[in-house]
């Protein structure tokens, strides 16, 4: 083995020789590269001693803060397999991932560590640890005395790095394994498409327990020498106060949706942002244009899954097709597909498929489910539909399980809710099917109203969606609310809508 393909050998370790240089602001003050060479270490040394060696699995469900990444980054130095999970998981589901990846350690809350931690050793745990938001807990104590020098640890390019889990809206959460080479591809293509360099300052408001915080924010940043001002969630009192000290703002659309609904934000808030980026879910064309029409920035949207790291990104420079999420990225080799995954022409609607060196390895314990994401060719197939324009730009118009089948006719929800969007008084939509014993499932779109305009009714949208959509498209039913279900991310949760709206195709249209 001629060089290593541990992530932190290749990317953070440059940096460990201006020690002296920000990595973190916080509230609490700033941490130096060297500070987080110094922490991870200690995080290394301990592990090791508690019998973690290369490709043992480290489970963690613990609240975004420095101490936290430090012990991904000492997970990545020590050879290990990182497994984050989400903090709002309750033990029933917790329970379920440690059995399934049986980590030798799990790292969690004080409060969570007391009250799972026998249940967590009786699947097969061997250590469990504790960290708080303000980066005090056992694994804190426990590093006290443990060594402030590490050695990374020799990986290979298909060794595995971490795991992520799906969210499990259908069926079980599945594990997607993630390579040394697919965290290096991710963190490097973007790295260098959007012009990361040592003195850019990231705004990371996002959670760490996700690819998107996590494997695509802080790497990049990392990779570059940048800084991070490292906030624990998305706040927008906090976010006001830190937009002049920012270069570069990493977001999902209800970062962005929060920000324009608040007047306080205004173009001189962005005057030094210099990139603001969109991805986990597609962002409204709408929204794209009253970003750019009131801030003088266009929102780069990008797109990628859990199992595939990131596919496509508009340019940093030249044309943000709204939209559209983009071109393929070097070394994504993506095509729309049909049923069959014949590879379909530009312009038609189809599965998007996709091979790299930034793809997954394979499902956990899945073999069976593996094989069956992946076609005879050795395409992933994504579960997402788009189309490809001529150019090579291209749009996400739903996921295949949202596909709404209504009299026999497809209807693809994007389509539907960028009309929904574009109308005066809303903020935002989602279009679902729920069943109907006529159509076999009716449109229906769940609306919020903008704030300046509550007054919005059901008529005015249905009225203009006939004016501009073949009729099977428009929504049978319209329902306002204040909110939409969402993960951590933000992105809707349409299973739940249709399951709380499932009754309305019974009924007629509602406002």
């Amino acid at each position: 083995m001629t060089s290593n393909a541990n992530f932190f050998e290749t990317a953070v370790r440059p940096w460990l020789g201006t020690p002296d240089a920000p990595c973190l602001l916080t509230a609490d003050g700033v941490r130096t590269y060297g500070d987080m060479d110094r922490l991870s270490a200690r995080f290394a040394s301990l592990l090791r001693d508690l019998g973690c060696e290369p490709g043992t699995w480290v489970a963690v469900c613990a609240e975004k803060s420095t101490e936290s990444l430090a012990l991904y980054l000492a997970c990545l130095r020590g050879g290990l397999v990182y497994l984050p999970l989400n903090t709002a998981y309750q033990p029933a589901e917790l329970s379920y991932f440690l059995a399934d990846a049986s980590p030798r350690v799990f790292v969690c809350a004080p409060a969570l560590a007391a009250s799972f931690g026998e249940q967590a050793r009786s699947l097969g745990v061997q250590h469990v640890l504790s960290i708080d938001e303000h980066g005090r807990g056992s694994l804190i104590d426990a590093a006290v005395d443990a060594g402030d020098t590490f050695s990374v640890v020799q990986r290979a390019p298909d060794d595995l790095a971490a795991v992520l889990y799906t969210s499990g809206t259908t069926g079980r959460p599945k594990g997607a394994t993630i390579s040394c080479r697919a965290v290096a591809y991710a963190a490097r293509t973007l790295g260098e498409l959007w012009a990361f360099t040592r003195d850019d300052v990231l705004l990371h408001a996002l959670p760490i327990f996700h690819g998107h915080g996590l494997f695509v924010a802080c790497n990049v940043a990392l990779m570059a020498g940048a800084r991070m001002i490292f906030q624990p969630r998305f706040q927008l009192d906090a976010i006001l106060e830190a937009l002049p000290r920012a270069t570069v703002m990493m977001g999902v659309p209800t970062f962005h949706h929060r920000i324009l609904g608040d007047p306080r934000f205004t173009r001189e808030s962005f005057a030094h942002m210099r990139l603001v980026t969109c991805g986990s879910a597609p962002l409204p064309p709408e929204a794209q244009a009253r970003f750019r029409d009131r801030f003088g920035l266009d929102i780069v949207q990008r797109y990628g899954t859990t199992e595939t790291m990131i596919l496509t990104s508009n340019p940093l420079h030249g044309e943000h097709r709204a939209g559209s999420v983009g071109q393929a990225l070097p070394g994504v080799d993506l095509r729309i597909a049909d049923p069959d995954d014949r590879a379909l022409p530009d312009g038609e609607i189809g599965s998007i498929q996709v091979r790299g060196d930034g793809l997954f390895s394979g499902y956990w314990h899945m073999p069976d489910k593996t094989a069956e994401d992946f076609t005879a060719d050795g395409y992933f197939r994504t579960g997402d539909l788009g189309v490809r324009s001529t150019d090579g730009y291209v749009s996400i118009t739903g996921r295949a399980k949202d596909l709404i089948i209504s009299g026999g006719y497809n209807v693809y929800p994007a389509e539907v809710e960028a009309v929904i969007d574009a109308c005066p008084g809303v903020a935002e939509s989602a279009v679902i099917g729920v069943p109907h014993a006529d159509f076999g499932e009716a449109v229906t779109a769940v609306v919020i109203r903008r704030r300046s305009d509550p007054e919005t009714t059901a008529d005015e949208i249905i009225r203009r969606a006939k004016g501009l959509l073949a009729n099977y498209k428009v929504p049978k039913h319209v329902v306002f609310v204040n909110d939409f279900p969402r993960n951590a991310l933000g992105k809707i949760q349409k299973n739940l809508l249709r399951e709380t709206y499932a009754g309305l195709g019974e009924t007629s249209t509602a406002g």
